[in-house]
């Protein structure tokens, strides 16, 4: 009665781990809340999203309030009036009061009425939103390839060791057999050495695999914010969808026209081209309406009674630049050199871009045929293993042709992982060079894990 319930625990614990195993999907929500990187490009955003306001402050009435009191005490002594000498002391019975209190109240408006280069400092904000907006969505792009690659390398780090393991316990058999036979006298002490010589070296293998596995998690770690569990491996045999469409130039001239590194720079020369206009605005005159309303109570003994004055006033202000020391000619001589940088910034960033997905594109189209060509060399491999294995019991073939034939098939089995993930990866580095990368895309990619 004990053992189907033991198997039953048994059965539970494994599908308890398998249900714990985080997908591509759910790492990357957990990035979403947890990524640095991505969190700082989601604050820039916010203060991107600042720039308009701030720009069109500058078109807008500005209105100000201020008021004043001031308090005065003193005297007034009239010039050889009154003067009395009393014990010797000169007394002034002419003395006046001239103690005073004053109230001011004023407020003004400001309104610009021709600035052109408040107008175009107006429209370079709006340019320097959208710029934030899409470094927002690069940003974006950028977390789902890191995700991705992040993801996979620990994947490979895994079936590395998986590979490195499984060579070892065949290793270690062939390692025992040479020693048995060697022992019996069937054969020479050097299969012995080489079957020696081979565990060892898998032994180093597997200390660098289990360090690599370690790296390739703590580089997960520092994007989903803790340490990463166990992750959903890649199904046996999956088929990886070639890239849709099937033309280079067609993914090329999407990479120049909607990457957003792209667009970032186009908006960059526009506000290039609006610097030098708004610098030359400087030899402009500007107008400005202005409005102001005061108030003005004065009370004292020098004025005997309390006195109010009211004043409004409207007017239009004029300023015509004349010479400023050549300063503005100089700033737009500059800013028309900054334009030619920003253009030849723009062009090598479409230059790169496309270079990026042309390298992907063909990257995928690479890799599909790898993954094909190693997975009929994973076959050819397991049945020349079997072979040897066949060989070497029956005296035709030697250790170490058993060694090779095992070494061979799992470098096979580990270049066809790698080729996969690498073909994945390309799929993702292809669409966001276009642009066209969404989180959606990941749905088809986690459709191949093991869930």
């Amino acid at each position: 009665m004990q053992r189907p319930l033991i198997a039953v625990l048994i059965t539970s614990a494994f599908l308890t781990l398998n249900a714990q195993a985080a997908d591509l999907i759910q790492v990357y929500q957990q990035a979403l809340a947890n990524d640095a990187t991505f969190a700082s490009a989601r604050s820039s955003l916010d203060a991107g999203r600042e720039r308009i306001t701030q720009g069109r402050a500058g078109l807008l009435p500005t209105i100000s309030a201020s008021g004043s009191y001031t308090r005065n005490r003193g005297d007034f002594v009239p010039p050889n009036e009154g003067i009395d000498i009393v014990d010797g002391e000169i007394v002034n019975n002419q003395r006046r009061n001239q103690d005073n209190n004053s109230k001011v109240y004023t407020v003004s408006l400001s309104q610009p009425v021709f600035n052109l280069g408040l107008w175009e400092s107006y429209q370079q904000s709006k340019l320097s939103q959208a710029i934030a907006e899409a470094t927002f969505a690069q940003a974006q792009l950028d977390l789902i390839t890191r995700v991705s690659q992040a993801y996979f390398d620990v994947l490979t780090a895994q079936d590395n060791l998986t590979s490195t393991q499984a060579q070892k316990v065949a290793t270690t058999e062939q390692l025992a057999s040479a020693k048995r036979n060697f022992e019996v006298g069937t054969q020479t002490i050097t299969d012995t050495h080489e079957a020696q010589a081979a565990y060892d070296l898998v032994v180093a293998q597997e200390f660098a695999a289990i360090n690599d596995l370690d790296n390739k998690r703590t580089a997960l770690q520092v994007i989903v914010g803790k340490a990463p569990g166990e992750l959903a491996p890649l199904r046996t045999g999956v088929t990886i969808s070639p890239p849709e469409p099937a033309v280079v130039e067609t993914w090329v001239g999407a990479a120049e026209g909607q990457n957003y590194s792209v667009i970032s720079a186009q908006l960059n020369l526009e506000i290039a081209k609006r610097e030098i206009a708004r610098n030359r605005a400087n030899h402009l005159p500007t107008a400005n309406l202005t409005a102001l309303a005061q108030r003005a109570e004065a009370t004292g003994a020098a004025i005997g009674t309390n006195g109010v004055t009211n004043n409004k006033a409207i007017g239009l202000t004029l300023n015509v630049p004349i010479f400023n020391g050549f300063a503005v000619t100089s700033k737009v001589r500059e800013t028309i050199a900054l334009e030619d940088k920003s253009r030849n910034d723009l062009e090598a960033i479409k230059r790169a871009a496309a270079q990026n997905a042309r390298q992907a594109y063909l990257g995928m189209n690479s890799g599909l045929a790898q993954v094909k060509a190693l997975e009929a060399a994973e076959v050819s491999s397991k049945s020349s293993l079997d072979s040897n294995k066949l060989g070497y019991q029956v005296g035709v073939r030697i250790n170490i042709d058993v060694l090779n034939a095992q070494k061979l098939l799992y470098a096979t089995q580990k270049d066809l992982s790698k080729a996969r993930y690498d073909t994945i990866m390309n799929g993702l580095r292809l669409k966001s060079a276009a642009g066209s990368l969404k989180e959606e895309d990941l749905a088809p990619i986690n459709a191949l894990l093991v869930h």
